[in-house]
């Protein structure tokens, strides 16, 4: 049974799963771009991010399913296969992780003024999880750049990422 949802809350629900799939396929291009060059750590990396960005949509139409909504598919546009370096890849990751925040942002506000407490309790771990997926992709970007294509320094990165050491450092 469909529960009543602020309709631009609901459009922006929506409108974020397709966000997530988006960011999926496009983090599984960017696995291919470092697979034809070698690079197996970045590779990996690259495809579970892909996996993590899908599950995440699966997240966001399990909770518009359980509301009684129906979830339409939206097309998708095929993502950037061409990059001219790790650098831009991690700076387009960067951005992207960012925008992700942004609209999830927008979303926990949208259900705020709506009262829509269950969107927002649904809300408060994917915006959690959120904050470290940028900051890993800050740090990512930041190890990426200050090795500045050197071919030992990408290898030890490359390295790293195979062996599952991609989060930032922590004082905690």
């Amino acid at each position: 049974m469909a529960q009543a949802m602020d309709p631009a809350l609901l459009e922006g629900l929506k409108q974020h799963l397709t966000m997530e799939r988006q960011a999926s396929v496009t983090y599984f291009a960017m696995a291919l771009w470092f697979g034809e060059r070698e690079l197996r750590g970045f590779s990996h990396f690259l495809k579970e991010e892909s996996s993590d960005e899908q599950e995440h949509a699966a997240r966001f139409a399990d909770y518009l399913i359980a509301r009684g909504q129906t979830v339409v598919l939206e097309d998708l546009p095929a993502p950037r296969q061409n990059w001219s370096s790790a650098e831009q890849i991690f700076g387009a990751i960067f951005q992207m992780e960012a925008d992700v925040t942004a609209s999830l942002q927008q979303l926990y506000g949208m259900a705020e003024r709506s009262d829509d407490v269950r969107t927002n309790v649904f809300l408060d771990p994917v915006v959690e999880g959120q904050i470290a997926s940028e900051n890993q992709a800050a740090h990512l970007l930041g190890r990426v750049r200050y090795a500045q294509n050197n071919p030992a320094a990408m290898l030890l990165i490359d390295g790293e990422l195979s062996a599952g050491q991609h989060d930032p450092a922590s004082m905690a």
